[in-house]
């Protein structure tokens, strides 16, 4: 028996080219009509918090990409990973990446993971989703061999959950998705609440 329904294509479009945030929405039986990343200046404001410095961040990619695409639903999504009030980069230099994983090695840190639907009448709705990971205690050598691999490249705090540091992981409160890059719970209720998705999921032949 199938038990993920095929994703079918939706008037939404999405504001991001992230692979994973396409993958996680594929989860929920919807495939977005178009991909259009928002290309926004995404620097923290001075003395900006983590949470709500991801609440911005994912409302204005969808207030961007709304712009382009009068009279279709857009959303937009933002993932921070934060050290207490320091909100870590989405790494692109190995000694930027060595620096965050540094950071969290052995501690505990937070994952903020906001949403932004705008529908088609312009109405927008948020939500956000925290998460709290604790990584092991990382040695020099994981760290190395991990930089080596490539995996942190462009990810924010300079890991990906889905890839190989998911091993890391000794203990992860909230949403796994969100973690990822889209928490399928809160995209899930802004999707229903805005009638462009059904409460249950869509029924599926046997397999």
């Amino acid at each position: 028996m199938s038990s993920d329904p095929s994703p079918s294509d939706s008037p939404i479009v999405l504001a991001s080219a992230s692979p994973r945030r396409a993958e996680l929405i594929a989860r929920l039986g919807l495939a977005p009509a178009a991909i259009d990343p928002a290309d926004i200046d995404e620097t923290p404001r001075k003395g900006e918090l983590p949470a709500p410095y991801a609440a911005r961040m994912a409302a204005e990619k969808a207030a961007r990409v709304a712009a382009r695409h009068p009279g279709v639903a857009v959303l937009g999504a933002d993932t921070v990973v934060a050290a207490g009030r320091r909100i870590l980069p989405k790494a692109e230099a190995e000694a930027e990446a060595r620096t965050c994983l540094q950071l969290l090695s052995g501690r505990r840190h937070r994952v903020h993971s906001a949403v932004t639907l705008i529908d088609a009448g312009g109405t927008a709705r948020h939500r956000l989703s925290t998460s709290i990971v604790r990584f092991k205690r990382l040695t020099a050598a994981e760290i190395e061999a991990y930089l080596a691999g490539g995996d942190w490249r462009g990810k924010a705090g300079a890991y990906a959950i889905q890839g190989y540091a998911e091993s890391w992981v000794a203990m992860l409160a909230g949403s796994h998705s969100g973690v990822m890059g889209l928490p399928l719970f809160e995209t899930r209720a802004l999707l229903v609440a805005a009638g462009l998705l059904p409460p249950g999921p869509p029924s599926t032949p046997d397999a």
